[in-house]
C-alpha cells in the first residue's frame, strides 16, 4: 500500500505526521511510503533521513497524486480538502463536533476519513490515542511557558538575604494535560491545588504531591466513559467558591479543562479575574476549543487588571521533535489495525475502526 505524508499548512503547525523511525516500521511491512518534500523540517527532520528510512520524498501533488492513504495532524483546511483525491483515505485530527463543515467538504470530496482524536476510551486503542500523547507534552510545555511569564520562582528558597516562598499552582482539571502539569510544576518546587469535578482524579492528584480541592456532594456526580454525565447545581456551586479562594491566592492558573470533541466550559469568569492579585498568569490551554478563561483569546497574550493570561491554541506544536514521534507512533499502532493485505479495511462492526471513521463513502458518521 502506497502511504503519503503531507507537510503541515496551517499556521504554527510545525509537526509532521510520521518521522523517520515509522517510515522505517512501515517500509518494513512492505508499503511504500511518500513524503512530500519538506515535512519534517520544522519538527528536524530533513527529507535525507526519510529517504533513509526507506520513503520518497516527492512534491505534494506527486503524493496525492501517488498515496492510497494520506496522513495528516492538523484539521485539512478547505484547500487542501479541495486537493484530495477522490477515494483516498485520510488520517488526521479532525474534532468532528468543532468542525461540521470540515466534515461537509470531505463527504462532498470524496475522501474516507478517520479522526484520529474520536478514538475510543478502551484498553486496546490508548496506544493509538493522539489526545493523551499530545495533551501530556502540552500539560508539561503549559507550566514551562507560566513559569517564563510570572515574575517569581517556584521553589522554596532560603538565602542570606531571606526566605522565597514558593509560587502557588492552580491546575484545572486532571485529565492527562493537568497530570503532567502537576508533576511539572512539583518538580519546579510549586505548591500545587487542582480542581475537577470527577472524584476518581482525587487519588490520582494526589500521587503527585498535588492537593485536591474536594467539596460535599462531589462524589455523587456521575461519570460515563470517563466523562462527567450529570452534577447537580449545588455540587457545582459549592466547588466554584471553593476555588475561588485558591484563584484570587494563585500565581499561576492552569486550565486544561475540554469537552469531548466539543466547545470548552467557561471556568474563570472577567469578574473573578478581575480579583486575582495583580502579577498572576493564566494559561488557558483550551481557547482553540472556545477557552476556559472568559477573558482568554486564541494565541495571545493579553493583561487583564494586572493579571497576565495566555491563550494556547497548539502547545504540542511548540515541542515538535516529540510531539511528531509520539503522533507517528500512534498512527503507526492504528494504521496497523485498519490496514490490511488488500488495503484499507473499512469494517463497521469493528469498535475502533467505527468510532474513528467519520466520513465514508460520501457519507458523514460523525
Amino acid at each position: 500500500m502506497k502511504i503519503g505524508v503531507l507537510k503541515e499548512t496551517a499556521q504554527g503547525e510545525s509537526r509532521v505526521g510520521l518521522v523517520p523511525a515509522s517510515v522505517k516500521t512501515l517500509t518494513g511491512k512492505n508499503h511504500a511510503v511518500l513524503v512530500e518534500q519538506g515535512a519534517g523540517l520544522a519538527a528536524g527532520f530533513d527529507d535525507a533521513a526519510y529517504t533513509e528510512a526507506g520513503a520518497t520524498c516527492v512534491s505534494r501533488a506527486d503524493v496525492i497524486a501517488g498515496a492510497d492513504l494520506v496522513i495528516k495532524v492538523a484539521v485539512p483546511s478547505s484547500d487542501e480538502i479541495a486537493g484530495l483525491r477522490r477515494g483516498t483515505a485520510l488520517v488526521s485530527s479532525i474534532y468532528p463536533k468543532r468542525n461540521p463543515a470540515v466534515l461537509a467538504a470531505l463527504a462532498q470530496a470524496g475522501v474516507h476519513t478517520f479522526a484520529m482524536d474520536a478514538m475510543p476510551r478502551i484498553t486496546r486503542a490508548q496506544s493509538m490515542d493522539i489526545l493523551s500523547s499530545q495533551n501530556n507534552l502540552a500539560g508539561y510545555k503549559a507550566v514551562v511557558v507560566g513559569a517564563n511569564a510570572l515574575g517569581r520562582v517556584f521553589p522554596l528558597m532560603m538565602t542570606a538575604a531571606g526566605t522565597v516562598t514558593p509560587a502557588k499552582v492552580l491546575i484545572y482539571g486532571a485529565g492527562v494535560a493537568g497530570l503532567q502539569a502537576i508533576a511539572t510544576a512539583k518538580r519546579m518546587g510549586a505548591v500545587v491545588e487542582v480542581s475537577d469535578i470527577r472524584p476518581e482524579t482525587k487519588e490520582q492528584v494526589e500521587s503527585l504531591g498535588g492537593k485536591f480541592i474536594w467539596v460535599e456532594g462531589l462524589d455523587q456526580v456521575k461519570i460515563e466513559g470517563g466523562y462527567v454525565a450529570g452534577a447537580s447545581e449545588e455540587v457545582l456551586k459549592r466547588q466554584k467558591e471553593a476555588v475561588e479562594k485558591s484563584l484570587i491566592n494563585a500565581d499561576l492558573v492552569i486550565t486544561t479543562a475540554l469537552v469531548a470533541g466539543g466547545t470548552a466550559p467557561t471556568l474563570i469568569t472577567a469578574d473573578q479575574v478581575a480579583k486575582m492579585k495583580r502579577g498572576a498568569v493564566i494559561v488557558d490551554m483550551a481557547t482553540e476549543a472556545g477557552g476556559n478563561c472568559a477573558v482568554a483569546k486564541p494565541d495571545e497574550t493579553v493583561v487583564v487588571n494586572g493579571v497576565t493570561v495566555i491563550g494556547c491554541n497548539n502547545l504540542a506544536a511548540t515541542v515538535p521533535a516529540h510531539a511528531s514521534e509520539l503522533y507517528a507512533k500512534n498512527i503507526v499502532t492504528f494504521l496497523g489495525q485498519i490496514v490490511g493485505d488488500e488495503g484499507v479495511k473499512y469494517d463497521l462492526n469493528e469498535e475502533i475502526t467505527t468510532a474513528t471513521l467519520v466520513v465514508h463513502n460520501g457519507e458523514v458518521r460523525a
